[in-house]
């Protein structure tokens, strides 16, 4: 298949450039690809040479590496830089009907746009560059419905999380899934977006929502979106794409919007959540074949089973990431928390995920509403999503995360991490122990 938009960062792409070099091959279509660096870099001080060395290496290789082949790259201090899947929407880079890759797997957000968006491995970032193209296997389809109305205080972090803990981490494995349904119609670009980048946490190849005016609305005007006739010409094709009424999938399920609570995770994948207002399982109700698995997973949390989630301490909250870092992101934090303080026991990181929305969230007087609250708006980055830079959780300590993953250390070694909403976390984060949003809007 033939790639629209390759996306790069320093993570994924030395490997892939030096394999290039060693064989003597040239980048096919440089001006296809995009890179920004995000892993690595801090979220303070970015003006400063970044500490950590191997960090420090990996940016700047990016960077040599896009200078000797005419790649664009948006660096630490463009307006344009930050989070890969943050920064492609909102340039108007990821748009409906492309195909999208990157060695991330994370690029199934772009899907929100009704693109084949999927991550790649190293290798075939390679291949990426060399060709253009990529050899892959055909998925199975899979759509999945939401029907009705969500209840006050739920928002779309919650809706896959749910999702999540129906099917578990693997019931979507070999799936290229559709998001469909009347409550799936009703969300804004932002909130399907967040949907789409956790369809990878179901094992789904990837996730995608057909577009529709929401999209189309979001798309225009945006950096690099069609322009004048070109513009009619795609919206035109655009209105061609979604899935045909008597399409049929290869698996199909539905759920109920009403039955989806604020939604928080208790153990060590993302499949392992339950509504804020239950308790953790008993050992008795999980599968045989694996209680093993979940009895390690509360040993590792430092919880039992059948133990209510609600009122359990917390020492950090981490707002941002590719899945939760955009402005609706912070809107919504900011309108919860302000004119409260937050608890004194709580270290809180809000991370905006680019510069862009760095930039609107002082402009529109976020920051000044979550320093007043008692919180601090940090720099653009993936920081305490994954433990590839400086803001990791320490060891034994609990946080209430807006990301993606909760595996063991992937905050930090031995950090414990609980998967939740941005309400969820803005509630946490003021009463210093886990908080239904309900209960304080």
């Amino acid at each position: 298949m033939y790639i629209d938009r390759h996306l790069i960062h320093e993570v994924t792409s030395p490997q892939a450039f030096a394999g290039l070099k060693a064989r003597g091959i040239k980048v096919a279509r440089p001006e296809k690809t995009v890179a920004t660096p995000d892993h690595n870099i801090p979220t303070m001080e970015q003006h400063l040479p970044i500490h950590d060395e191997l960090s420090r290496f990996q940016v700047n290789k990016l960077k040599e590496n896009c200078e000797a082949n005419g790649i664009t790259m948006y660096g630490l201090t463009h307006p344009y830089n930050g989070i890969v899947h943050v920064i492609g929407p909102e340039l108007g880079l990821t748009r409906p009907g492309m195909t999208i890759v990157c060695g991330d797997s994370h690029t199934s957000t772009h899907g929100a746009f009704g693109s084949i968006a999927f991550g790649i491995g190293t290798s075939e970032v390679e291949m990426v560059l060399a060709t253009q193209c990529l050899m892959q296997s055909r998925p199975k389809t899979m759509r999945i419905n939401v029907e009705g109305e969500l209840q006050k205080g739920v928002t779309s972090k919650d809706i896959v999380l749910y999702i999540i803990s129906q099917i578990s981490t693997g019931g979507a494995t070999g799936y290229f899934v559709e998001f469909a349904g009347s409550t799936i119609r009703k969300l804004s670009m932002e909130a399907r977006m967040t949907i789409c980048n956790m369809s990878i946490e179901m094992g789904a190849r990837g996730g995608m929502i057909a577009p529709d005016e929401t999209t189309i609305e979001y798309v225009k005007g945006r950096e690099f979106a069609p322009k004048g006739a070109e513009w009619d010409k795609a919206v035109a094709e655009w209105r061609q794409l979604p899935s045909d009424p008597d399409a049929v999938f290869d698996k199909e399920l539905t759920f109920k919007a009403e039955d989806i609570e604020p939604m928080i995770t208790y153990g060590t994948n993302p499949g392992m959540g339950i509504g804020i207002s239950a308790h953790i399982p008993k050992v008795e109700d999980i599968e045989k074949a694996s209680q093993n698995s979940f009895k390690k997973s509360l040993q590792y949390m430092g919880y039992q089973p059948d133990e209510p989630m609600i009122g359990k301490k917390v020492d950090y909250v981490f707002v941002g990431s590719c899945t939760n870092g955009r402005i609706e992101d912070l809107r919504a934090f900011a309108a919860f928390v302000k004119g409260k303080k937050k608890a004194d026991n709580v270290t809180a990181w809000i991370v905006p995920g680019s510069k862009q929305v760095e930039k609107q969230a002082i402009e529109e007087g976020l920051r000044d509403i979550l320093e007043e609250a008692g919180f601090y708006l940090r720099q653009p980055g993936c920081s305490a999503c994954l433990a590839m830079n400086d803001d990791k959780i320490p060891e034994g300590q609990y946080a209430v995360s807006t990301s993606n993953r909760n595996f063991e250390g992937r905050q930090g070694p031995g950090a414990r991490t609980m998967l939740a909403s941005p309400l969820t976390a803005a509630a946490t984060a003021i009463n210093g122990v886990i908080t239904d949003p309900r209960t304080m809007l």
